[in-house]
Order: structure tokens, then C-alpha cells, then sequence
């Protein structure tokens, strides 16, 4: 078997006669980081669990609380992929926000799009469960639970104005498709992003790393946001990604994508790094020639979207109007987006693999700051 659509470093290979079953051996590609391959362990599980990997369907978001992708508790509504009402995230002068499409170009751009490699596609990297980073709307009666930071505790948010905790609501341990991965409470492989949407507060939870260790919720760093101001994070911290930004207001989401209403930046991930600018406040690599964290492309006005799908037509409109920010290490333009059951693969991957890194530019570094 091999995953589909996924770069050779993230490719996961299974020599097999026969079906699929628990125990086949898989053999990971030297390329890639343990990260990365974390997570494809974690992606394949998912797949070997659906019916050897072949007759039956993947989990998605909507079945893991009930057909209308809602689970209500104590605490009132929990929702995946929540819509949020169709409230903008973050002011409309945030980073995520600007156009950017009369912004300057940067004098290395050229330089930055030949090391990516100008015949590199692009690629999504979300759609139907396991793929992409799942995201959780709660109201503001959900308790919230302390978290054990592991790894980066001293850059990491206790709570949020005078309140200890997250509100991860009880479903994130046992049900699948509410943390990065698909696995319930987590697991140990792979980022494990949790997002988590208090809409009543309008404030934005976000861990790395989380997992349910089966007495405590443990997590390697995590951030809160408030989403009506421009808070960022102090410099040189991380947040729940590698760049010090929030990860939600740079996804791709399905209700944005759907109605052609995406107003924001995209995030995505490049090989490798070197160093940051604003608006990111994070390094996490210092690879002569790479882009920095927090470094803005842009696909060129030139690129003619007509030909397209309505869906596509409005996920490249925004690469043209608001572009995307370097936000992570990984493979080079990888887009990120939400999980959600309703992405179709057969319509993202072409629209997506039509794009070369030789179709984008490089704003100016720290332009708008």
C-alpha cells in the first residue's frame, strides 16, 4: 500500500500479499523526521482500522459525536469544524488578515523560490480524517482542565485572564478525529495539534504535542489568543507551532472554502528554516538560503484561476490576496487546512499539483510589522 498523495519523505510503503492487516510491516523513508513519520504512523493506523484498509471508510469529524458533528455535555455544545457563525478570527488589521496583494516583493525572492526548488508542487495537506489539523467550538461553560507542559513550559500559557486550564472537552479522550492524528486521546505519535474555540469568550486555546495520558492531559507547549486583539508572543517564544502563530486563522477551512468567503493568510510549511520575522517571534532551524519563520508567498496575480473548480478558484483567490506564512518545518509548500469530512480529495489535489513553487513570490520580509 501506498498513502496517496503524499511526498516521497512522507511516503508510507507496505510490501504485501493480500489484505492489509494489523501487523504489516511499513517501511519509512530515511528522509523523513521522526516527526514526520510520527505521523504517518498515526495516519496509517486510522487506515488499518477501516476495514483493512480497503472496504470500509475512514471516521469523520461529524461521526464522532453524533451525524451533525455535535456532542452536547454538561457543559453545553461541543462541535468540530465549528463554523463559528462565520466570525472573522482576529481583527480585520491582523497579520493573518492584510492583503497583501499590492505588498512589495522581496529583492531575494527569486533566490528563496529556487532553494524550495521552482518545479515543486504544491500540495494540500488536509481533507477528510486523519488529513489535516481538526479543530473543536465550545461555549464558555466547558470546564477547563489543567495540562502538564513537558517540553516548552516556560513559553507556554497556563490559562487565560486569571484562569487556569484548557477547556478540552471529554471527547478528546476517548473519540477519534478531536486531536491532529485522529487518535483518540492523542497517542504519542506525531504533532497532536488541539485547537479549541471558546466562542462565547472568543478566545482560542491551542496545544502541541497533547495526549490523555489516562490521568492527566500532558502537552509540549500551548498558547491562548484572544481573538479580538493583536496579542502576539513574546520574542523568541514558540506557541503551539514552531513559528510563535496561532495555527487556527491560518487553516483552510470548509465553510470558508465552500462559500468563497476566505479572508486570511494560509499556512504553510517548508523544508527547512532560518531564523524568523515578524509577525512570528519563533526559530526553529537556521538553514543558509531557507526562508524564515513567519516569511510571506504569494501566488502571482498572473495565474489564471478560471479554469478551475469553484472551491479552488477560492483557496488560490486567497493564496493571490492574503498568501501564505511560513509557520512550521516540514515539506516544502504544504498548505494547511481542517479536517473535515466534507473535503473531496479528487477536486484538491489536482487544483493544488498544478501549482509550483515557480508560480509564487516572496513579500518582503517583515512587510506590514
Amino acid at each position: 500500500m501506498v498513502l496517496p498523495d503524499l511526498a516521497p519523505e512522507r511516503r508510507v510503503v507496505a510490501v504485501i500479499d493480500g489484505p492489509i492487516r494489523a501487523g504489516s510491516v511499513i517501511a519509512v523513508s530515511p528522509l523523513m523526521t521522526s516527526a514526520r513519520a510520527g505521523r504517518l504512523a498515526v495516519a496509517c493506523t486510522a487506515l488499518l482500522g477501516a476495514a483493512a484498509c480497503g472496504g470500509g471508510e475512514l471516521t469523520s469529524p461529524s461521526s464522532a459525536t453524533g451525524s451533525s458533528g455535535t456532542g452536547t455535555t454538561g457543559a453545553g455544545v461541543v462541535r468540530l469544524a465549528d463554523d463559528l457563525g462565520g466570525r472573522r478570527l482576529l481583527p480585520a488589521d491582523n497579520w493573518w488578515n492584510q492583503n497583501i496583494s499590492g505588498a512589495p516583493l522581496d529583492p531575494q525572492s527569486d533566490a528563496y523560490i529556487t532553494f524550495i526548488g521552482r518545479t515543486r508542487q504544491a500540495h494540500p495537506d488536509f481533507g477528510p480524517p486523519p488529513y489535516g489539523i481538526p479543530y473543536i467550538g465550545v461555549s464558555s461553560s466547558q470546564p477547563r482542565v489543567p495540562v502538564t507542559f513537558v517540553s516548552h513550559g516556560a513559553e507556554s500559557d497556563q490559562g487565560f485572564a486569571g484562569e487556569n486550564g484548557y477547556p478540552i472537552p471529554d471527547e478528546a479522550k476517548t473519540q477519534p478525529n478531536y486531536i491532529e492524528g485522529g487518535v483518540p486521546g492523542g497517542g504519542t505519535s506525531g504533532d497532536r495539534h488541539l485547537l479549541i474555540v471558546d466562542r462565547d469568550r472568543w478566545v482560542l486555546f491551542e496545544l502541541f504535542a497533547a495526549r490523555w495520558t489516562g490521568q492527566r492531559w500532558e502537552a509540549g507547549s500551548g498558547a491562548v489568543f484572544d481573538l479580538s486583539s493583536n496579542g502576539r508572543r513574546p520574542e523568541g517564544w514558540t506557541s503551539a507551532d514552531a513559528a510563535g502563530l496561532a495555527i487556527l486563522p491560518g487553516l483552510v477551512r470548509y465553510d470558508e472554502a465552500v462559500n468563497g468567503s476566505i479572508r486570511h493568510a494560509l499556512r504553510v510549511t517548508v523544508r527547512a528554516t532560518n531564523g524568523y520575522v515578524w509577525p512570528a517571534s519563533h526559530r526553529a532551524g537556521g538553514t543558509g538560503g531557507a526562508l524564515p519563520m513567519g516569511a510571506r508567498l504569494r501566488l502571482k496575480a498572473s495565474k489564471d484561476l478560471s479554469g478551475y473548480p469553484s472551491i479552488a478558484q477560492n483557496i488560490l483567490r486567497a493564496m493571490q490576496t492574503y498568501g501564505l506564512i511560513v509557520a512550521d518545518n516540514g515539506s516544502d509548500l504544504y498548505v494547511t487546512g481542517a479536517t473535515d469530512s466534507r473535503w473531496d480529495n479528487g477536486v484538491l489535489n489536482p487544483a493544488f499539483h498544478s501549482l509550483t513553487a515557480s508560480d509564487f513570490e516572496v513579500v518582503q520580509l517583515g512587510w506590514g510589522s
